[in-house]
Order: structure tokens, then sequence, then C-alpha cells
């Protein structure tokens, strides 16, 4: 009887509840009504060729020859290209050295794989992705290359993380292709492929990178066109909130240590040595600008990397490195944070040194919340199990959690709202609610609503806000 019992109350806790969602949510992705519903049969997709050898280059080279998908890798010059082609050796020996493996699989895997400076094998590749640094200009000229180096039918697209798409493709007459394939990093590792549409891009487009995905193994999730996309927007103010709370006096290293409990891989300031100073501030200046109004402008990171603290690859960043990578704190770091504080203005908090370690999860992941509801409202995500999905398998918030939007449901839309309208009297704009996340408080409704689109749209009139449906 206590077996049963005891079987009842795991069902029914909320572990179980946050699972069974992130079960079927995850299952859910690929349905897009008015694009999968439309009878479209996806077309082969034989040749992948890549632009750039880099990390990402590298790593989505790698997922497309585990799937037995020939690839073609350019670089600009023979350094680069054995850089990345080196990149992609090891990954595949780091599977050798596993187990996953054998030496055979590994030879006839790297056989997919060519190498190229210009792009003439890239006549007939089915498919390519450009996955350079975030330079606008250079990749309006590498898609100005492509328009006149591929075949009419090849899909272009791009890994950028941030920038919009209209942008990229604004110098081509081939609008209708152009897609992007947001990996996430490794991207022969990570499961979640952000598949990126604009007004112009073709169903029959979507339709491709939906079954690619499923080729190569990636769980994929389709969202408009902004600065940031979805998952990248959704998450902009999580390492702003954590910068802010520093320059108010709260320490680095007590927020990972919060964060990392919590269930996430790590915290926000291990995550930035991780990702790189560079990445980041690059990164940052693209949400100044389309965001201004909600955003928090911490220097921290600037300070650090103006003292050639670039992040886990320099071995000093907001934590130092041994040689086996293991970080440990560093007793200096105060001095770059007391920099940063009387650059912001802003003087400590004595209410902050009394924040639970709940008040501190908070006061980090209700921002991603609010900016998660503006997605959603604005249609850059078609539903909101699909940013539940884009977070836990993108950005690491714990599955047992069951997404971003599904954890703070469990709270409450008026606990949310009510937190965040205090915080922004205290600390200004950047924890203001949204409209989206008022209007739910205020109706005691769910931050989950059964219809696809936000409160102010109708669904029974519904029109994929980025997507026009043809064939293509």
């Amino acid at each position: 009887m206590k077996e049963v019992l005891s079987g009842k109350m795991l069902e029914q806790s909320q572990t179980s509840k946050s699972l069974r969602h992130f079960f079927f949510a995850q299952r859910a992705t690929s349905k897009i009504p008015n694009i999968t519903n439309l009878g479209l049969t996806p077309r082969r997709i034989l040749k992948a060729a890549i632009v750039g050898g880099g990390l990402m280059g590298s790593g989505i080279a790698t997922a497309f020859i585990l799937s037995d998908i020939v690839v073609v890798l350019k670089e600009v010059n023979e350094k680069f290209l054995n850089t990345g082609i080196n990149r992609i050796k090891a990954n595949l020996q780091s599977s050798v050295k596993k187990g996953r493996m054998t030496q055979e699989d590994y030879e006839k895997k790297l056989s997919l794989l060519s190498g190229v400076l210009d792009y003439e094998q890239f006549r007939d590749a089915d498919v390519v992705i450009e996955a350079v640094i975030e330079d606008l200009l250079l990749k309006q000229k590498i898609f100005s290359d492509l328009e006149r180096s591929c075949h009419s039918n090849c899909i272009f697209a791009t890994n950028t993380s941030t920038i919009d798409l209209r942008l990229i493709g604004q110098q081509t007459a081939c609008q209708d292709r152009i897609v992007g394939a947001h990996f996430f990093s490794p991207a022969h590792v990570m499961p979640l492929l952000e598949i990126v549409c604009t007004q112009q891009t073709s169903s029959q487009v979507i339709v491709d990178l939906l079954d690619v995905a499923k080729k190569i193994r990636k769980t994929p999730i389709v969202v408009g066109s902004c600065t940031g996309f979805a998952v990248n927007r959704m998450f902009f103010p999580y390492g702003q909130a954590a910068g802010l709370l520093v320059d108010y006096g709260l320490d680095i290293y007590h927020i990972d240590h919060v964060i990392a409990k919590f269930g996430m891989p790590m915290g926000p300031f291990r995550l930035a040595d991780l990702v790189g100073f560079g990445v980041a501030v690059a990164t940052r200046k693209q949400y100044y600008k389309s965001y201004p109004e909600r955003c928090y402008k911490s220097r921290l990171t600037e300070i650090m990397l103006e003292e050639n603290r670039t992040g886990e690859s320099s071995h000093r960043g907001f934590y130092l490195y041994n040689d086996k990578r293991q970080a440990s704190p560093d007793p200096d770091i105060k001095k770059y944070v007391e920099k940063s504080r009387n650059m912001a203005g802003v003087a400590q908090d004595p209410k902050l040194m009394k924040l639970t370690d709940k008040d501190i999860v908070e006061m980090i992941f209700f921002p991603v919340v609010n900016e998660a509801c503006r997605v959603l409202d604005e249609g850059i995500a078609l539903k909101a199990s699909d940013l539940d999905v884009a977070s836990i398998m993108g950005m690491g918030f714990p599955s047992f959690r069951g997404g971003v939007m599904f954890w703070a449901d469990s709270l409450g839309a008026e606990y949310v709202y009510r937190r965040l309208d205090a915080w922004s009297k205290d600390y200004g704009e950047f924890f203001k609610p949204c409209e989206y996340l008022a209007a739910r408080a205020s109706r005691g409704a769910s931050l989950l609503p059964p219809q696809l689109m936000g409160p102010n749209r109708d669904s029974r009139s519904f029109t994929w806000v980025f997507c026009h449906v043809h064939s293509g």
C-alpha cells in the first residue's frame, strides 16, 4: 500500500509534471501549422557546404559527417583550413576514445570531408551553412558569393546567433532560400537546432531543414527573425541580471554557486569564461542597439578585457584556470568589480546582502521569463512549450523544472509580475514587466496559453507572423 501511495505521490509531484511537460513539448516542436501540414516532401540533402572552420563551423561539419552526409569545408587560407580540419578530426577521435566509434568508422566518416579555399565545389551542394564571425558586411558578401556559385535550389543557411536574417540577405535576390540554422556550441554535441525564418523563407526550405535536423539528430524549434532570435534573445537578460547584482554588492562566486545549485550546468560568470569575453561583448552590443530601454550595461567584462583577461582560453577570466582548465576563484576580482561599480555610478545595496538563494534565482531568471513573454507575444516563438524545450536543450535550464516558462508558470504569473514590478522601482527599467506578463497576471491566467499566439492575437485566424504560406 505504501509503495502504491508513494508512486501516486511521485506522479503528482512537480518534478513529474515538469518532466512530462518536457517530454511532450519536445515531440511537438516539429509540428508547424500551415507549414508541415501542406503535404510537402523534404528534398534529399546529399551534400552540405560549410563556410568557416572555426569552433562552430567545425562542429557543424562534424554533425553532418557523423550522419553520413558529404561535407565540403571552406576557409580563407590553408592555415585556417588545416586548423578546422584538425578540429573535426579531434571531434571524431574523441568518439573513438570513448568507444562510440571504431577506427574504421573514423576513417569512413573522415572520407566524407574535403577542404577548399574557393566556391568551386559548392556548385552541387544542397545546403550551405555560413559559420563565420558576427560581422554583417562579411556575411552579406558571403551570401552574394553563394548566390553566384550555387545551384538555384540550394538552401542558404546562416549560423548567426544574433544578427537579423533580413539584413544578412539584403543584397541577394534569393531571400526565399535564406534561413537561419543556429547551432549551439559544441555543435556536434548540443541537441538543439534553432531554425530561423523570415517572411520570405519558403515553406519548402523550412520542411527541408526540419528533415535535416532529424537526420543529424537535433531537436528543432522554428522561430522568427529578430536580434537574438528566440533562445539568445530570451536569455540575454540572464548575464545582465548577474552583472547588475554584482554592481549592487553581491559576490560573483556566490551567484554562480546558487545558480548551479538551482540546476544549471554552471553559473553565469563561469559560463561567460567558457564562451569567451570577446564573443560576449560583441553580442551584447547587438542587444544594446536593439533593446536599449531594457538593458543593464555592466562594464565589468569590458574592464577585464582591457587587462587581457578573456576567459577560460587565456586561463584568466572571472576565475583562474590551471593547465587542466580547472577553475578557482580569483581574489583580485574585487578590484575589477569596484571599478565597474564606480563606472555604473551605483553603490552597494544593503538589502541585497539579505537575499536568500531563492531571491537570487528569481532576480536572475525572472528577467529571462519577462523577455520570453515578449518573444511569445511578438510571434517570434510559435508556442511557450518551444521556449521550454529551447531553454533546456540550448541553455541548460534544468529539465526537472520543465523549462523556463513552465517553471515560472508553476510560481504564477501574478507572483512573477509582482516581484519584477517591485525590483523595477528599486533598480530601473531592466526589471519592468512587459505587457504580456501584466495582462496574464491581471487575469490570473497561465503563462502557457492553449492558443498558439500571445493574448493580443486571434488564434482562429492564425497565420504565422514570420512565414508566408507558400510552397517555394
